[in-house]
């Protein structure tokens, strides 16, 4: 293979997997949020402020890929 056709495999696969973990982790940690405000609606201000902080950290990992996708690209 050429290397410029490796480069564009690795760039597709890093941005494949950076935008498809970080979406089921934000489905999971939001269907456990619901899941834990319809068990305790008193808590409801703390699980959602721990919830928005998980799903920020999970975002920063798409965001993280995104910049190595472009490395891998742009870089020779």
């Amino acid at each position: 293979m050429e290397i410029e056709a490796v480069r564009l495999f690795m760039t597709v696969a890093v941005i494949t997997v950076g935008t498809i973990a970080p979406a089921i982790s934000i489905g999971f940690i939001g269907s456990r949020a619901v899941n834990a405000i319809s068990r305790n609606p008193e808590a409801a201000s703390k699980i959602q402020t721990a919830m928005i902080l998980a799903i920020a950290f999970a975002e920063a990992i798409a965001v993280y890929t995104l910049v190595i996708s472009l490395i891998i690209k742009f870089v020779k």
